[in-house]
């Protein structure tokens, strides 16, 4: 098979299993209901504390969007190992770097256009219930925040597929990485310290404030997490040239 109908066989899959599709949908369709939820009851509220922070609090929703991004990276190859999927991908497809790159190269592309969409649409929105609080994205830091989020949603997709190319359960990367963003990573950061921004979360998110701490920066942090993702696509591609069917 060509290129090009690899990838359109893989578009096809994605496009027709309901999970995989429902995942992806969700990265925005969460992130706005969370964004919507939150700043309009407690949004000008929240404003004038002290420690507010306009810049990073306006992507607050990208907390929850990510669990969506993590469950479509993970879903969307975990869907290869039901009832024996792959052994028939592969017959079709028998160049697994040919399939492994388009599968990821495609899995990649819709998380970063759907991410980009995610984290502009929540920020916009958002400001529209702030009032005399609100900020533009001509706010310092702001554009750069709202195209870093975006980025930090594809690769923490793709960093959820390269591991779930190695356990081939979406199940197994889904209990290990929701619990780790929402609750490990902040007891491991306050035990850790200062090596706690090189958590692939913590790392990311560092390119939605307006002024980072620490010594990586906003895209410095962007490329740890582009670093963990690009370990597990890595250990994926290792694993699937490996191993059976």
């Amino acid at each position: 098979m060509s290129t090009t109908a690899v990838l359109r066989s893989e578009w096809i899959k994605i496009r027709s299993v309901r999970s995989v599709a429902g995942s992806l949908i969700a990265v925005l369709v969460v992130t706005l209901a969370i964004t919507l939820l939150a700043f309009s009851t407690v949004g000008q509220a929240e404003a004038n504390n002290a420690d507010a922070e306009p810049v990073f609090d306006a992507f607050y929703a990208l907390n929850f969007g990510q669990i969506a991004a993590i469950s479509f990276g993970a879903t969307a190859i975990s869907s290869e190992y039901l009832n024996g999927a792959l052994r028939i991908s592969l017959a079709a497809v028998p160049r697994r770097n040919l399939f492994y790159a388009a599968k990821i190269g495609l899995l990649g592309a819709l998380a970063l256009a759907v991410g980009l969409v995610t984290s502009f649409s929540a920020f916009l929105v958002g400001q529209l219930f702030m009032g005399k609080y609100a900020i533009g994205l001509g706010e310092p830091g702001a554009l750069r925040a709202a195209f870093g989020g975006g980025i930090y949603l594809a690769l923490m997709a793709l960093f959820a597929a390269g591991l779930t190319v190695v356990l081939r359960s979406a199940v197994a990367v889904l209990s290990l990485l929701i619990p780790f963003v929402l609750i490990v990573s902040f007891v491991v950061g306050d035990v850790a310290g200062g090596a706690a921004q090189y958590l692939p979360d913590r790392a990311g998110q560092l390119v939605l404030h307006q002024n980072p701490e620490g010594s990586l920066g906003p895209w410095g942090g962007l490329a740890v997490t582009a670093a963990w993702a690009a370990a597990a696509l890595l250990a994926g591609w290792w694993a699937l040239r490996r191993r059976d069917a």
